[in-house]
């Protein structure tokens, strides 16, 4: 008994967390697509999710790269070289 009260715990707590997780986006798609994607054995939910997951990552990581390159700029001094160097052999 107890242990399938866990399994309809963990399953109601699974349920509820994706659940209050999730959100629904809508696509449109051509009918000549949507008989295309009937004939293959793929489950688009999925291979859409993964799509979107995947390209989110890459946009974030460019806007990372951007903000990195932006204060890299900032950061930057600009010291004349031959100064410090003649001021270093003059020690």
């Amino acid at each position: 008994m107890c242990n399938n009260m866990f399994k309809k715990l963990c399953y109601k707590f699974s349920y509820d967390r994706w659940d209050a997780m999730a959100s629904t986006f809508t696509v449109r798609i051509t009918r000549e697509l949507k008989e295309k994607m009937k004939k293959t054995q793929t489950k688009w939910s999925d291979e859409v999710r993964t799509f979107i997951e995947e390209r989110v990552k890459h946009l974030e990581l460019i806007e990372t790269i951007r903000e990195i390159e932006l204060r890299a700029e900032r950061r930057q001094l600009e010291v004349d070289s031959t100064g410090l160097i003649r001021e270093d052999r003059g020690r």
